[in-house]
């Protein structure tokens, strides 16, 4: 499946009030793991930066002046989320500039429910913690001591791995056994009495698309073979 993460830095808070997007940040993740795809973009608002946006990321009017207006990059933008769905923290405030600057082109607007609000999401997994993205990254051990200031690839690569970890981790859990559900059962026990309840393995949580190959399958041998009692022999 793929998914597009994205971040927007702008000139301020509300485009109902003309605020517009300076930046745009976008990796593609397939699976949920990044392909390394990305797309980044500076634009010129045509307006100035309110002292406060600067402040938190930095981008200035002097620096936008020579970048490119959105109208120079919508078709470039749009062509790589294509017909994916977004990964946004906080995702009714990005969509809204978003869809600002494509009506203001005459240009068909985005549905919300091709976002994933990664904030949504971490509101209800941890109610009543802090819910932004540093905070995120502290809980998941994320390293984010390079985001002196907001910056959209920045963030959209933060948010990325945020999400991973607000769906699970990489690894839903810490056992590297198959999953087990209680299955009923009328089997008797040694002493003769109903077992009542047995443990049945998940095996659908081990499918592989492939067979290991002859090559991996010596490369394992080889490895068993420097081992002292491997666990893949007992």
């Amino acid at each position: 499946m793929r998914e597009i993460v994205l971040d927007t830095e702008t000139t301020g808070i509300d485009p109902a009030q003309g605020h517009r997007i300076i930046e745009i940040g976008a990796l593609e993740i397939v699976n949920q793991t990044p392909t390394g795809a990305q797309l980044h973009l500076y634009i010129n608002p045509e307006r100035e930066v309110e002292a406060g946006a600067l402040e938190v990321h930095g981008l200035s009017n002097e620096f936008l002046e020579d970048k490119p207006l959105f109208a120079d990059i919508v078709d470039e933008f749009l062509e790589f989320i294509g017909e994916s769905s977004m990964v946004i923290h906080n995702a009714p405030f990005d969509m809204g500039f978003i869809n600002s600057e494509l009506k203001r082109l005459g240009r068909e607007e985005l549905p919300m429910s091709r976002a994933t609000d990664t904030l949504t999401m971490a509101r209800r997994k941890f109610p009543g913690a802090q819910a932004n993205l540093n905070a995120l990254c502290r809980r998941f051990d994320i390293d984010n001591s390079h985001r002196d200031l907001h910056g959209a690839l920045v963030d959209a690569d933060l948010l990325a791995s945020v999400y991973l970890e607000l769906l699970g981790g990489r690894q839903r859990n810490l056992s590297l056994e198959p999953d087990k559900t209680a299955r009923k059962t009328d089997d008797k026990g040694p002493d003769g009495q109903a077992e009542g309840f047995v443990l049945q393995a998940d095996a659908s949580r081990f499918d592989r698309p492939h067979e290991a190959s002859d090559a991996e399958k010596a490369a394992h041998l080889a490895f068993l073979e420097k081992l002292q009692d491997p666990v893949w022999n007992r």
